[in-house]
């Protein structure tokens, strides 16, 4: 066994350099717990890991299953924390090859090193695209599957994969499906840095910093209050604290449960650039151009099961206070 404390629990969270994971981690240490995390780097950032983080960090991928078994020898884990993903949902429909080899074999691979090893409590970062065009306002958990892009299908496929495990192996797991994930950490230490960016926020605030020309509004034209689309933001610290209660529930012996993250709230895109506009004092250059294929007009999730199974409140729903962390944040990294 490795030199880990065993008084204190240790969680392995994969993909723990990234935007969520990395704030999960944070969570997790300031929680008590030791974490360890196995991330390709692909998409993560270590420095920020070594600068901030107390974790060990292993480079590799889910895919590699030697290197799990090795990494489930070395450390005896209480649990799983699973963020390790692609997560482009255009991309998703040019190279789903792609797509279902990280999501569905890289999970199925972590999945089955855990079965090997006894490990049997898992937190899956899952996602509210596998519900599709929502037929109900806010969405609901039992809201009817229809994902519509190879991303979306792919987390599906492992919340499929995660109900046959517990039934034929014991293993009892947490799946988050997440709203628009936003902000950052309140102190400055950690943000959202994707290359390339394709959420709304961060790219609003690349316009307040002049990295861009303009903001590009898609749709003016939608059922809503001002025509453009409504997505539920929910910050990123409110996030990472509900995978810690995640994680505390199934050591508590919680079942295998399926949880909406959001602020049971939405913001149109509208809105979203004139809060920046505020927070910032940046004038924000908006341009409207033709809707995109695919864009629901409302996205707010329920978070009512959340709240009574995890006891779980978020403490960022307003809006200034997730963009302004955010642009504290963007400010240092790309100022």
């Amino acid at each position: 066994m490795s030199s880990t404390n065993t008084s204190t629990p240790t969680i392995l969270v994969t993909g723990g350099a990234g935007y969520i994971g990395s704030h999960a981690v944070l969570a997790l240490e300031q929680a008590g717990y030791q974490v360890v995390i196995l991330d390709s780097l692909e998409y993560g950032h270590q420095e920020l890991v070594e600068q901030h983080l107390n974790a060990k960090l292993i480079k590799g991928n889910t895919t590699d299953r030697a290197l799990l078994d090795q990494v489930f020898t070395q450390y005896k884990f209480a649990a799983v924390m699973h963020f390790a993903a692609y997560i482009a949902v255009g991309e998703s429909v040019t190279a789903p090859a792609d797509y279902y080899r990280n999501n569905v074999y890289g999970t199925l691979n972590l999945l089955q090193a855990m079965e090997a090893a006894g490990v049997k409590r898992f937190v899956f970062s899952s996602t509210c695209a596998i519900y599709g065009p929502p037929k109900t306002v806010p969405i609901p958990e039992d809201h009817p599957k229809n994902p519509i892009s190879p991303y979306a299908s792919s987390k599906l496929m492992v919340e499929m994969m995660l109900k046959d495990f517990q039934k034929a192996y014991g293993l009892q797991s947490v799946c988050f499906r997440y709203f628009n994930a936003a902000g950052a950490d309140p102190q400055g230490r950690l943000g959202e840095d994707h290359n390339p960016e394709t959420h709304l926020i961060p790219l609003v605030l690349q316009t307040a910093l002049g990295k861009r020309d303009h903001i590009s509004i898609y749709g003016t034209d939608y059922p809503t209050r001002d025509g453009t689309c409504i997505r539920d933001y929910i910050h990123v610290a409110d996030l990472a604290n509900a995978h810690v209660k995640g994680v505390q529930y199934l050591i508590d012996g919680g079942e295998t449960t399926f949880i909406n993250l959001g602020n049971g709230s939405g913001f149109t895109v509208r809105e979203v650039i004139e809060a920046a506009r505020q927070v910032t004092e940046h004038p924000i250059p908006a341009v409207e151009c033709e809707r995109r294929p695919g864009d629901p007009p409302s996205l707010i999730g329920s978070s009512d099961h959340a709240r009574e199974h995890l006891g779980w409140v978020p403490q960022y729903a307003d809006l200034e206070i997730i963009i302004g962390h955010a642009w504290q944040w963007h400010q240092k990294r790309h100022g």
